[in-house]
């Protein structure tokens, strides 16, 4: 009985474990538009280097002087830095150009596929599923 009781235990817990790095993960299809791409410029507010995407957000103003911050989803921090991205790449206060698709419920969030520094540098910030930029 008590084995049982046991195996039932441990077969519970791997089916639990297994499952949630499948709920943790998102498609991009579900989340962002690819009928919707857009390009965005204003001023790096924040950067956050976190796992599973880093995140950036952008002060952008439009035609009317409104300001409104948007916030940017990118590759994992592994998969930038073989992009040619390091942490001091992009920060605070830097003014650049986004290319992205836009959130489909409608906020000021995109993933983001590439970054164009005030320099001209370009770098890919495309995670799995987003089509890099030029295509």
């Amino acid at each position: 009985m008590r084995f049982r009781v046991l195996l039932i235990w441990v077969i519970g817990i791997g089916v639990f474990l297994f499952g949630v790095p499948v709920l943790a993960h998102h498609s991009f299809m579900v989340e962002y538009d690819m009928s919707k791409p857009i390009t965005v410029k204003g001023t790096v507010t924040k950067i956050e280097y976190e796992n599973p995407h880093i995140s950036f957000f952008l002060d952008v103003k439009d035609a009317s002087g409104r300001v409104t911050n948007w916030g940017f989803e990118g590759a994992s921090p592994t998969a930038l830095k073989a992009h040619g991205w390091t942490r001091d790449s992009v920060k605070p206060g830097d003014y650049v150009t986004v290319e992205a698709f836009r959130a489909r419920n409608g906020t000021p969030f995109a993933a983001a596929r590439s970054l164009t520094l005030a320099s001209g540098r370009q770098l890919s910030a495309a995670s799995d599923g987003v089509p890099p930029a030029g295509k």
